[in-house]
């Protein structure tokens, strides 16, 4: 059967079980997605910049499993992608990219909209391909969907030029894909595993750091048994949140920058760490020649190159840890650790972490509104967090429960990726409450996607919590630059006004009363929503490590001090 190379993309992404696509047209692209009509069964969602095509299938990728996919046109539209292909590239997030390409006559001569997108993003993709002859399409598609899902998962784009798109040719799809330059998960090897089992059993303080390898290797069960049978306790880094459940015993929360002080004095005394698909990036693990300084260290990890590339490791098990962990299990003593649960659970007492529910206050602060996010969503909810402060407050104040609920920029920390990306969570999970948590300013980066929510019917719901500045830099500037706001106070449009303009119902809270009442009435709507939390101005996340510090040398909570207020007494934030 002969087919054109539009026809070619859409066959493939058939074969490929794709039934969503996330794009903006443009000439270079145009014949593919003119022959997107023959293809009804797959959906395409129109986004208003394709950067937020690519937070739109990372977000759909995280939240399901599967590859998410984008498609824009040359020049711009394929420079456009850069920020969203970072993103993924960062966090190991399965994404195809196509984008059109000038045709071949024209390669290398400046043409209109031309530009060497290949080159542009060697470095923010696992691989990229472009193809000048339409034989070779079918093959390159097949190749860029195993290597985006295959080991680690990343981004691959395509760049397809405008000829090969036109151009016929026999459709074949291939049945295997052999890439022998991809080095795949090896077998766990069985020394590595005694080495890390023996580390194990005679530790005396282990601890484990759990990270987003977890919840990307479907590996929660494996690591529950193991913690359970030797009673190690659990650090997760902010992407590795619900791997385990918050309320198991052995949960101790997240680590790091923002991690709770019980959860970074574990680090600093325990005797045996375990890194499990994570990375020991420099936000968990501060300082690094202060970091678990009494700890021999074993690392769970499927690529190889991140092996001892920050922290020195003892003992490295190579492999996707759903395989490890249970390959390890046999090995593993069965053992309770009294004394040492006895010592994290006094600094468990000792964080001076506040119940803010009891708390009479005057003023709306945003961890209020996470908790009660949590409390009006009973934690049943995916959570898509844009970046900042807000983003801490929801990893310290709603309990994760399961694993893929909370989406984010981690590594990169991109500002704007919280709406997009709740648009794919939603499109993949159809079925499931999305909340987009973001801030004033990440929000008014990509607030024109709520022409999209408005175009496409996505249903998504979306917090914004506003509090006139650029958060997390204006606390960085009131710790560390004399409070010199430079750059920071951020005014907002009428948030209420410009969800009306888009047909999308939305209020504006400024009370405490009115946050549970306000959740409960979005949660309840049926259609997209949008809630402005107009909070407190100057609030800090705590608690902090500090630029150079060790992670145990933390900016704590202030206590509460008591002020008298119209509604009695109140702690001061």
């Amino acid at each position: 059967m002969k087919l054109t190379g539009a026809q070619i993309v859409w066959e493939c992404l058939r074969k490929e079980g794709v039934d969503v696509i996330f794009g903006f047209p443009g000439g270079a692209i145009m014949p593919t997605h003119d022959a997107l009509l023959q293809y009804p069964e797959i959906r395409h969602y129109l986004v208003r910049h394709e950067q937020n095509a690519a937070h739109a299938a990372d977000g759909y990728a995280r939240s399901t499993g599967k590859v998410g996919v984008t498609i824009s046109t040359s020049g711009p539209g394929a420079t456009n992608l850069v920020t969203g292909l970072a993103t993924a590239m960062m966090d190991s997030s399965p994404i195809v990219s196509f984008t059109g390409q000038v045709p071949t006559t024209l390669l290398g001569n400046d043409a209109f909209q031309e530009t060497d997108v290949t080159g542009v993003t060697l470095p923010v993709t696992k691989h990229n391909y472009l193809v000048t002859d339409v034989k070779d399409l079918a093959q390159t598609i097949a190749e860029a969907f195993y290597i985006a899902r295959s080991g680690r998962p990343g981004p691959v784009l395509i760049d397809l030029c405008k000829d090969v798109q036109l151009s016929e040719t026999t459709f074949e799809y291939p049945e295997d894909v052999r890439l022998p330059g991809l080095h795949l998960s090896p077998v766990p090897d069985s020394d590595a595993l005694a080495a890390a089992a023996e580390l194990i059993n005679e530790a005396e303080r282990p601890l484990i750091l759990a990270g987003h390898g977890v919840v990307l290797g479907n590996a929660s069960q494996e690591l529950l048994a193991l913690i359970e049978k030797a009673e190690i306790p659990v650090v997760n880094t902010l992407l590795g949140l619900g791997c385990i459940p918050h309320q198991h015993p052995l949960c101790l929360g997240m680590g790091g920058m923002h991690g709770e002080f019980c959860t970074n004095q574990a680090i600093q005394e325990c005797d045996v760490l375990i890194g499990i698909g994570m990375r020991f990036d420099d936000r968990i693990t501060g300082r690094l020649d202060e970091f678990a300084p009494t700890a021999r260290v074993i690392h769970f990890e499927l690529d190889e190159a991140e092996i001892g590339k920050n922290v020195p490791v003892d003992v490295p098990v190579i492999g996707d840890c759903k395989d490890t962990l249970a390959a390890i299990l046999p090995y593993v003593e069965e053992q309770r650790r009294p004394q040492w649960m006895d010592t994290i659970r006094a600094w468990q007492a000792e964080t001076a972490k506040r119940e803010i529910t009891e708390l009479e206050f005057e003023d709306l602060i945003p961890p209020y509104v996470m908790q009660q996010l949590y409390e009006t969503t009973e934690g049943n909810c995916f959570v898509v967090s844009d970046v900042g402060q807000h983003q801490m407050w929801e990893a310290q104040y709603f309990p994760h429960q399961r694993p893929r609920q909370l989406i984010t920029s981690g590594g990169l920390g991109t500002m704007g990726y919280g709406v997009p990306a709740a648009i794919g969570a939603k499109v993949g999970n159809p079925d499931a409450l999305v909340w987009a948590v973001v801030g004033d300013g990440g929000f008014q980066m990509t607030m024109e996607e709520l022409g999209t929510i408005m175009q496409e019917r996505v249903p998504v719901k979306i917090a914004i919590v506003n509090n006139g500045f650029l958060g997390m830099v204006r606390q960085w500037q009131q710790l560390f630059f004399d409070k010199r706001y430079v750059g920071t106070p951020i005014m907002s449009p009428d948030y209420v006004k410009l969800a009306s303009a888009y047909g999308i119902p939305a209020i504006s809270v400024s009370e405490r009363s009115d946050v549970s009442d306000a959740f409960t009435e979005a949660n309840s709507a049926d259609g997209p929503f949008l809630i402005e939390f107009k909070v407190k101005e100057e609030v800090n996340v705590y608690p902090m490590v500090a630029p150079g510090a060790a992670v145990d040398q933390m900016i704590r909570r202030p206590e509460p001090r008591v002020v008298q207020g119209r509604r009695g007494t109140q702690p001061s934030w």
